[in-house]
């Protein structure tokens, strides 16, 4: 009853890594984080319904659960010792990931909320700190505000500020705290997809950089601003200093790759950026297909059993 198939999305999500990090640097930033995103949480969802269904085959072993499906036989005609031990160790993991879900879910949702406060006791979407740490970032709430400290102020010219507000701003307007919850969720539901957090943080950092260029009318002064903000972050000691868990900022991430992507100086020539882009892009979307369709197939097998053990019964 239990085919190869069936464990074909539980090893699928190994082989986005290399995948999602050519995808982020080939692919426009908001396709990128759109398209990483949904890979993330369609493969999650693959892997666990991997588990669920590889648990029933050996269930049916057990009087209770055969009389539940007015079964006659077990679904497996494999050995019962190892159907059971593989329904056993994937109701296992099943539960570890179910467990570290729901507390990654509420730990998301409590420094939501905790955001949420910060921003809804501040007065006007910009908010200035008093503190000579170099700091900005974007506090997602109802409205999201954008703190930025008088030290990072300083730093910076005012054109640069005005680059540096406006990469803040692109954050909280395309809600990019949200992608970054679906993949962290997605990696506690399959480890492999952990890797896919670094290649979002960064398309999302390019999306923020892409719109503040627009909003600034120069991609020179955009790179610049953001080279030097994180430069002044970086020069100052943060020792103490402590950010809600959820907010993004312009100074994080490959910074001098992002200043390169803002400059056109990527490492890819014009010939080679389509077929990295088609290839990476085809990868991710081979991955959701294989997964998804071998769901698919062991939700019918498992259907097609049921009914020939209903039918031994009657």
């Amino acid at each position: 009853m239990i085919h190869t198939a069936w464990l074909l999305p539980l090893f699928v999500p190994f082989l986005v890594a290399p995948a999602g990090g050519r995808l982020a640097s080939n692919l426009p930033p908001r396709q990128a984080m759109w398209l990483l995103t949904a890979t993330a949480a369609g493969l999650a969802a693959a892997s666990t319904c991997a588990l669920a269904l590889l648990i029933v085959p050996g269930a049916t072993h057990l009087h209770a659960v055969a009389a539940l499906g007015h079964l006659l036989t077990p679904l497996s005609s494999g050995s019962p010792d190892t159907v059971i031990a593989i329904a056993v160790a994937a109701g296992a993991l099943l539960a570890w990931c179910a467990a570290r879900l729901v507390c990654g879910a509420r730990r998301r949702w409590t420094q939501l909320r905790h955001a949420g406060k910060l921003a809804a006791e501040a007065d006007g979407e910009l908010v200035v700190l008093p503190d000579e740490h170099p700091d900005a970032y974007a506090l997602p709430g109802s409205p999201g505000r954008v703190v930025v400290t008088t030290g990072m102020l300083r730093a910076l010219s005012a054109p640069e500020r005005e680059v540096l507000i406006a990469h803040e701003r692109a954050h909280l307007r395309e809600r990019h705290h949200l992608f970054t919850a679906v993949v962290d969720l997605a990696g506690l539901c399959h480890p492999a997809l952990r890797t896919l957090r670094e290649p979002l943080a960064y398309a999302l950092e390019r999306s923020a950089d892409e719109a503040a260029a627009n909003a600034v009318g120069s991609r020179r002064l955009t790179a610049r601003a953001i080279g030097r903000a994180a430069l002044a972050t970086r020069a100052s000691s943060a020792a103490g200093r402590t950010r809600p868990g959820v907010t993004l900022s312009a100074t994080a991430g490959p910074v001098p790759r992002r200043v390169a992507a803002l400059l056109g100086h990527g490492t890819e020539t014009r010939t080679t950026r389509p077929l990295a882009r088609r290839a990476a892009v085809l990868a991710l979307v081979a991955c959701l297909a294989f997964s998804a369709g071998a769901s698919l197939q062991a939700a019918d097998d498992l259907h097609d059993g049921i009914e020939v053990a209903q039918g031994e019964a009657r």
